[in-house]
């Protein structure tokens, strides 16, 4: 499944989504939801296995099993969402097998439809739904054919839910407070953001935090009315999410290399993302680092071995 995209060039602004459905019971009806995720967390879809129960979990839980040696759990979307399923949607259910953050689970879904191209300035950020039925577990929306909104849903919240996943602390204070100067952050979780900037103001770095590529160039022309040609001995590194709405980390990055303004400051990449080919798209698109997110310890080494090579 990643291969479907190797086809897609750095710096396109694209990123290619499975297209899936949860129907949900409406009075006398049915109603369909569309969803997407994208296909680089994507290793594969299959038919619904047998599974071995887990008691004590949440209900959404409906087993584990295994998968040439690994043991996947397998999360009923439908479930997770509150959404109540028509009787026997599930004899066609198909579970997709994601990879995020180095962990693989499988969701249950009633149907996969097709992959979908979609740019990111299509994307919106779905903040204006925060609050909304399932707003939190939606990271952004795109208008499809025939009017339709398709949701990305946030399915690393699931694993963060299952407690499968903690950020690793700090253990060793040998970078903290060694550097000085800016950092640019992007990334469209708040959280993320704080996590990170905690981390870099830790290490005596300040910094500027954008939501998503478009703004993150905004702030850089504004960093470089102020600094002009000393931009460079300023802003010590970039560091940038991948997935992001209207301009995603790669594009955002190829942007950045090709300004004669900015080429020189370093570019790094943290993503839930943790496939092969994600991280050469990365060093195509200028990146001298492709971090997983979010281990303290490996963090701060990377980021000291970047800005050390590159201080004048």
């Amino acid at each position: 499944m990643k291969g479907q995209g190797d086809i897609l060039k750095v710096g396109s602004n694209e990123m290619e989504l499975v297209d899936f459905r949860i129907f949900k019971r409406e009075g006398d009806g049915v109603y369909e939801g569309i969803y997407g995720v994208n296909v680089a967390k994507v290793r594969e879809i299959i038919r619904l296995p047998i599974l071995t129960e887990l008691p004590g979990t949440p209900s959404f839980i409906e087993g584990i099993f295994d998968l040439r040696g690994v043991v996947i759990p397998v999360v009923n979307l439908a479930k997770w969402m509150g959404v109540e399923a028509p009787e026997g949607v599930e004899r066609n259910a198909r579970v997709i097998i994601t990879e995020f953050n180095n962990i693989q689970i499988g969701f249950v879904v009633h149907e996969a439809k097709r992959i979908r191209r979609i740019n990111w300035k299509d994307i919106e950020p779905a903040s204006f739904i925060d609050g909304a039925a399932g707003g939190s577990k939606v990271t952004g929306v795109t208008r499809i054919e025939g009017d339709n909104v398709l949701l990305i849903l946030d399915l690393e919240s699931v694993v963060q839910e299952l407690g499968l996943y903690q950020p690793a602390s700090a253990t060793l204070n040998e970078h903290e407070s060694l550097f000085d100067g800016l950092v640019l952050l992007l990334d469209d979780s708040s959280t993320a953001r704080r996590i990170l900037k905690e981390a870099f103001e830790k290490m005596g770095f300040h910094v500027i935090e954008a939501s998503d590529g478009e703004h993150g160039l905004r702030l850089l022309e504004e960093l470089y009315e102020a600094h002009g040609e000393n931009i460079s001995k300023k802003l010590r590194l970039i560091a940038s999410d991948i997935e992001m709405p209207r301009m995603d980390g790669f594009h955002f990055a190829a942007r950045i290399k090709e300004d004669p303004r900015f080429k020189m400051v370093p570019i790094i990449f943290n993503s839930s993302i943790s496939d092969h080919f994600s991280e050469m798209r990365g060093k195509e698109a200028g990146g001298e680092a492709y971090l997983v997110k979010f281990d303290a310890n490996l963090f701060y080494d990377e980021v000291a071995r970047v800005v050390r090579a590159h201080i004048q």
